[in-house]
């Protein structure tokens, strides 16, 4: 487990002290740390039906964007259906709120060595370029000491040695249970940075193990036109239909009747890459209904809460560098995270996450702008008040069809994943960061995922080319000598 820039929401989270600065600077390091077998079911013939497409996708986010494409390679007939107004799901750029870039979901690339999305960047001309390593912590009103970073990091270092250990265990638990009881002023600190500002929940709340085998996030880039518009560029030219979301999936041996706004069409498969908590909130009916088995899964997958509140600065009044990741010495639960200048820009995010940000969320954009104004000002002192030119917040649990941000097993419930991921008999597929076992709560996994779904659906459907055998070239007969 090696936790460092955000996931999904931080879109989207080792060891040993780097300093930039002579007071703050953090390493980020130092900081955060092929589909199941099909059911069993016959196969599908190509062009041996009257459907009206080979396969329909649930979503326009990053695994259906990713699904499209993978279907369109192999010549598939592919639709694409969006409840949203904008394509891109949890992945969504904004340039009207301050006049520039401001992701309102996803920002954070992740390993962008290894990022299937990042790979795809150079081709759509936009920029990427490498998030700083070092970053910014405060104790109160001022920077942290060296002594008081050497004390954090060291306990930093225990609680991430702590949770993969009770992660490989046999019996899976609570991270919380794992954290050393003995972690000192950095405590509070600590569990947000490892709960809430990693994956949206409380530790008490999230399988030790699911956090244990997350994937390395050490290194990460940015996109500096947003991470949106980069995924919006990747589904150009994709059948797509807005605002039309998909309330039915009637199947059975011979296909699916896909229910559609108020339109109904034919299809041989689906994948549906909505939301968990867009699943078990019944926002698709499936018939035959669903199994008991993907409505448990899919509940031990509930989404967690994190959002951004856009602060519109102009001058750089805190006086910190661009890309800036500041956090501070917490009291409690009651605390966030700031990225400053965002891309060279004015904009600052105050990041809120886990049950605290829940419930400002809950009490609407004003008392979510309020806390942001005070949690800086108690930061950097009242005249930052002053600064704010506008503001903006996100609020993603009102988002009627997501509900949320990115999933987090419960506790006891790693293997979630791999149930929700199960397809149904051959026909429905499910896709999306919620089934990345490695990747989950980022675009990179949602995209593999999506990926992943649609070649299982192509396989099933003999529409995937199979590699030829080369012929064995035959050696030439000797003569027998008389």
């Amino acid at each position: 487990m090696k936790f460092a820039a955000p996931c999904g929401f931080r879109q989207s989270s080792g060891a040993h002290v780097n300093h930039l600065d002579t007071m703050s600077r953090l390493s980020r390091r130092s900081f955060l740390a092929g589909s199941t077998a099909l059911l069993a079911a016959p196969a599908l013939r190509a062009g041996a039906d009257d459907s009206d497409v080979d396969v329909v996708i649930v979503g326009a986010g990053a695994a259906g964007i990713a699904a499209a494409r993978r279907a369109r390679a192999a010549k598939a007939r592919v639709l694409l259906f969006e409840a949203g107004k904008r394509i891109g799901g949890r992945c969504v750029t904004d340039t009207a709120l301050f006049g520039v870039p401001f992701d309102l979901g996803a920002h954070w690339m992740h390993s962008p060595g290894g990022n299937p999305v990042a790979a795809l960047a150079p081709n759509t001309g936009l920029e990427v370029y490498p998030a700083p390593r070092g970053q910014t912590a405060r104790v109160g009103p001022r920077n942290a000491r060296d002594a008081e970073l050497e004390n954090f990091l060291s306990n930093l270092v225990r609680a991430h040695r702590a949770i993969d250990k009770a992660g490989h265990r046999k019996t899976d638990m609570a991270a919380a249970r794992a954290l050393p009881a003995d972690l000192g002023n950095w405590q509070a600190t600590i569990e947000f940075a490892l709960g809430p500002y990693f994956c949206g929940k409380q530790l008490d709340h999230v399988s030790a193990a699911d956090l244990a085998h997350a994937g390395a996030r050490n290194i990460a880039a940015f996109c500096r036109q947003g991470y949106g518009t980069l995924l919006a560029q990747l589904a150009a030219g994709l059948p797509a239909r807005l605002s039309t979301p998909v309330t039915k999936l009637d199947w059975d041996r011979r296909g699916i009747d896909v229910y559609a706004g108020k339109s109904r069409l034919r299809a041989r498969t689906a994948i549906v890459t909505m939301s968990t908590n867009a699943l078990t909130a019944g926002k698709l009916e499936f018939k035959p209904e669903l199994s008991k088995r993907h409505l448990e899964a899919a509940g031990n997958l509930a989404l967690g809460s994190y959002d951004h509140i856009g602060l519109l600065m102009p001058g750089n009044p805190l006086v910190l560098h661009r890309d800036d990741l500041v956090f501070e010495q917490a009291s409690g639960p009651r605390t966030a995270a700031l990225l400053a200048n965002v891309s060279g820009t004015d904009l600052h995010i105050v990041e809120v996450a886990g049950d605290f940000g829940r419930e400002l969320s809950a009490q609407g954009e004003p008392a979510m702008l309020d806390f942001a104004r005070e949690w800086l000002a108690s930061l950097f002192g009242s005249g930052v008040k002053s600064a704010i030119n506008r503001g903006h917040a996100t609020r993603w649990n009102q988002e009627p069809w997501v509900l949320g941000a990115m999933s987090a097993a419960l506790p006891g419930n790693a293997n979630a994943r791999r149930l929700l991921r199960e397809p149904i008999g051959g026909r429905i597929w499910f896709a999306g960061e919620a089934v990345h076992e490695t990747k989950w709560g980022t675009v990179a996994g949602a995209w593999e995922a999506g990926e992943r779904a649609a070649l299982a659906a192509l396989d099933q459907m003999g529409m995937l080319k199979k590699p030829k055998r080369k012929r064995r070239a035959r050696e030439p007969r000797r003569r027998r000598r008389r």
